[in-house]
């Protein structure tokens, strides 16, 4: 068993330590946040007694194997930085950072010290992913294919009475791209590849994040349409059309509820829905492979860093072409 700390104590690291601890691997030994009262809070009912405000003190610990990021984009990659820096793996909530220069800086730096530094994105390792590639052949040649991730922003009505929370403040390199986006740039990267050609358009809130984007990007025998939003709720499902039918995903980020509707009506299920905490589990299943057997599973460990590079790269490219921008960007 391996021991972890997480950093942030939002909704999503209990989601991720649920998981990792749920799949018998992992043992959460340490929890860091700004003020030492959040961090009880959120380390006590895991038992945890061990709680920093200092990111360097919990860096150089002995107490911890690994850590989970789950802070602001904007901090991502120094965070991960320091742990990398003092021998510990790491994974990292999505994305890694708004610049693919500073993931392949701490690409190198992990490969160098022999760490793993794993980007946490759920599509990577679900098992349902195998299952939408045997889906996906099933229908023949992809003409179109549409993924969707609108979902309204719990912080949207505060942002609308006139606040700024983090998820719509481009100091912090959110908005809907970053946010939602990287789960639709994800499959279309890993499906399809790169496109000839990408158009990008975002709506640009006052506070310059963008609420929600459409991104078309052309391939020679085939055409992707991604849409994300925060400040909207979908009630459309990705789908990939095909020559002999249409697969559908009610959930890209969860590949939950996927069927296949075949040209003579007949309809498929392929699989429902798992709990959230199950999904991540996946993620901390597949993190502890990749440190505990770094040769069986370096193929698949390589894939997942070449992957994350790219959709870092392209997500920079739509970016532009989009006009979102980030202070960091100067």
């Amino acid at each position: 068993m391996l021991r972890f700390g997480t950093i942030g104590t939002g909704w999503i690291a209990n989601s991720y330590v649920d998981g990792a601890l749920d799949s018998g691997l992992w043992q959460l030994t340490a929890v860091y946040s700004r003020t030492k009262e959040k961090g009880l809070a959120f380390a006590a009912p895991y038992g945890v007694e061990t709680v920093f405000t200092d990111l360097e003190e919990m860096a150089a610990t002995d107490k911890i194997d690994a850590v989970y990021i789950a802070s602001p984009n904007k901090l991502h990659i120094e965070q991960a930085r320091v742990f990398l820096e003092h021998g510990k793996h790491v994974i990292c909530e999505k994305p890694l950072s708004a610049h693919a220069k500073d993931v392949a800086e701490l690409q190198a730096l992990a490969k160098e010290r022999g760490l793993i530094y794993l980007e946490a994105i759920m599509f990577m390792h679900l098992p349902q992913r195998k299952l939408l590639e045997e889906a996906l052949k099933k229908i023949g040649d992809i003409s179109v294919a549409k993924i969707d991730f609108c979902q309204r922003s719990s912080k949207y009505d505060a942002y609308l009475a006139g606040s700024l929370p983090n998820i719509f403040n481009p100091a912090l390199e959110t908005g809907a791209l970053m946010d939602l986006g990287v789960y639709c740039v994800y499959p279309a990267l890993y499906l399809f590849g790169k496109p000839q050609n990408t158009l990008a358009v975002s709506h640009l809130l006052a506070s310059g994040a963008d609420g929600s984007d459409i991104v078309a990007m052309q391939y020679p025998d085939k055409l992707v349409n991604l849409v994300f939003s925060k400040v909207g709720q979908a009630g459309a499902n990705t789908d990939f059309q095909g020559t002999n039918g249409t697969v559908s995903v009610e959930s890209i980020s969860k590949l939950a509820n996927i069927s296949i509707r075949y040209n003579n009506g007949t309809v498929e299920e392929v699989c429902g829905e798992e709990e959230k905490f199950k999904l991540m589990g996946y993620e901390a299943k597949d993190f502890y492979r990749y440190i505990t057997e770094p040769e069986a599973s370096r193929a698949e460990y390589e894939q997942c860093s070449a992957l994350a590079y790219d959709v870092s790269v392209y997500m920079e490219e739509i970016r532009k072409l989009a006009n979102i921008r980030f202070p960091s960007d100067n």
